[in-house]
């Protein structure tokens, strides 16, 4: 037999196994077929070609594991009770970035099925590996690493902690400095994962300096909800709120805006600003800076906090900052910026706002743009609340209704007919404009009968 005979021999096997295990990837990646592949013992087959001297083969191989354990549990467990973890770790840090990802993969789709799973992926040492790949030099290995972390530290504050004690915080906040916008999230995914289970875990990521970092990505219109829900878990609210409470001008620009990115994405969070006592401080800077860019910053963050719900516009209006913000939409010497978004932020707040104290507070110097919101909300609340039909009268707030000019068919002359109807036709009609005129031109014209 030639050696040309005998090399054949060895080509043919290679290109099998190659046709194998690209074959089973490709399978594996539609659900139908999986019980198929199961039953055909193929988690046994696939756990020799691992250790292939091919790293095609390896890689397809790892590929077609990951795709197999991310099905199912059953799955799952035969690849941790198969042995194939330490056979997939062997020599991790020395393969290359494909087979990396490979590995990064079934981890992630093993430990996300159950805690019991995942603490089988730390007890083979996978975490050591996690972290080494967290310093590759590929974007795509920190990623893949980064998130089979998070579903190994989502399960429960045991499993983070292990995740924390194996050196991976500090490189996940490097990982949220790198450019790669997917990098980020997934990082900062994983970061919040660590810090929800506990003060302590939350401190430890706070410690490492991730807030500062996380604050400049809120700001970034690509960053997601996770972000800002990271930031509260690791108690970076109260550490900015402190912040903008301890300095002065342009300083407070990246806190105020944190805040305002946090509160805007949901109640939850946006509740989150309002109980860390964040609105008060946000009206200091309202008030006492001198820069329009900053003050809008402000009212921007307010209308966002204030946006969401009766509740949340009635922490805001009850800090009485209303009259401020109506009072700079009003200055002549305000920036357009300035006027703007205080305007945006009285709207937000107005139509959520059933605080008519606040309300009544705008009432006599409001214009007719701003004027709609407040009656609206009015002509909400006063036909189901009798006390504050008579209040509204004892305030004057029912005679000033009568005052405003409304043009006919308006929305704003259907909330002013909604007011009037809560009232007999005799009141509305002594408080209309006139009406006093009218009652003495009838006493000076009337005649008595002796």
């Amino acid at each position: 037999m030639s050696q040309r005979q005998v090399l054949q021999v060895f080509e043919q096997y290679q290109r099998a196994r190659t046709q194998f295990v690209q074959a089973v990837a490709e399978l594996a990646a539609r659900p139908q077929n999986v019980g198929l592949l199961q039953s055909a013992g193929v988690v046994s087959l696939l756990r020799p070609l691992l250790l292939d001297v091919v790293p095609t083969v390896q890689q397809s191989a790892a590929l077609a594991l990951g795709r197999l354990a991310d099905c199912n549990n059953d799955l799952a467990e035969a690849v941790v009770k198969g042995d194939i973890l330490p056979q997939l770790l062997c020599s991790l840090s020395e393969q290359n970035r494909f087979y990396k990802k490979a590995a990064a993969f079934v981890l992630r789709a093993v430990g996300k099925h159950s805690p019991q799973l995942a603490q089988a992926i730390v007890q083979c040492g996978a975490l050591e590996m996690l972290v080494i790949c967290l310093e590759d030099f590929d974007p795509g290995v920190k990623e893949a690493a980064s998130w089979a972390l998070t579903y190994i530290a989502r399960h429960n504050s045991e499993l983070s902690q292990a995740v924390v004690d194996a050196g991976a915080v500090p490189l996940l906040v490097l990982c949220i400095q790198e450019p790669e916008i997917a990098l980020k999230r997934i990082a900062a995914s994983t970061l919040s994962d660590i810090s929800k289970h506990s003060p302590e875990l939350a401190q430890t990521v706070v410690d490492a300096g991730a807030i500062a970092h996380l604050a400049q990505m809120i700001l970034n219109p690509d960053a997601k909800l996770k972000l800002s829900q990271l930031i509260v878990n690791a108690g970076g609210v109260a550490a900015v709120i402190d912040c903008i409470g301890s300095c002065r001008g342009t300083v407070r620009l990246p806190g105020i805006m944190t805040l305002g990115y946090v509160a805007a994405h949901s109640e939850n969070l946006s509740m989150a600003v309002i109980v860390s006592k964040g609105i008060p401080p946000l009206c200091v800077c309202l008030i006492e800076e001198h820069e329009d860019h900053i003050k809008a910053a402000a009212a921007w963050a307010l209308g966002l906090i204030g946006r969401h719900t009766p509740e949340h516009a009635h922490a805001v209006a009850a800090a009485n900052v209303l009259p401020t913000l109506l009072a700079m939409y009003l200055n002549t010497n305000s920036s357009e910026d300035l006027q703007m978004k205080t305007k945006k932020a009285l709207k937000n707040i107005l139509q959520k706002c059933t605080h008519l104290p606040a309300l009544e507070s705008l009432l006599h110097d409001a214009p007719l743009n701003i004027m709609k919101y407040i009656v609206g909300q009015f002509s909400k609340v006063l036909p189901h609340d009798s006390k504050a039909r008579r209040l509204f009268v004892t305030t004057g707030g029912l005679k000033k209704i009568q005052e405003i000019k409304a043009e006919p068919g308006s929305l704003l002359q259907e909330y002013i007919n909604t007011i009037n109807s809560c009232y007999p036709e005799e009141v509305v009609r002594y408080y209309s404009p006139g009406y006093p005129e009218t009652l003495l031109e009838r006493v000076e014209n009337y005649h008595p009968v002796f």
